[in-house]
């Protein structure tokens, strides 16, 4: 297989940090480390709770989503969590009923802790 096609197979598996998530206008935009335009979108995600350089979280209509750097679903999941607290590397974290409650990207329980 000649360099170039291996290249190509290698580049478009690639996946980017997020480095910087903007919004202008109606348009949801993606960066990379270099500060380089990853994808843009159109807004209609819903309310923006955090990003990380992983993946992007929105919440609508009492779900939570998750996207990767060119906007594309990761996950979706019914609002049952409690109160939103952050989104850190790879993980998202839920308090309820005094415990804090850890998930990935695909919302996999991932630990949770009694937080009093």
């Amino acid at each position: 297989m000649p360099i170039a096609v291996k290249w190509r197979q290698i580049k478009t598996n690639f996946i980017m940090a997020i480095a910087n998530l903007e919004k202008k206008g109606g348009y949801y935009y993606t960066y990379d480390e270099r500060l380089n335009k990853i994808a843009e979108k159109y807004d209609s995600f819903g309310d923006l709770v955090g990003h990380t350089g992983e993946f992007i979280l929105f919440k609508k209509n009492n779900y939570y989503y998750t996207y990767d750097e060119r906007f594309n679903k990761i996950a979706e999941k019914y609002d049952s969590f409690g109160d939103f607290k952050n989104v850190i590397g790879s993980t998202i974290i839920f308090k309820k009923n005094n415990y804090l409650y850890t998930y990935n990207k695909y919302f996999d329980k991932i630990s949770e802790k009694y937080a009093g």
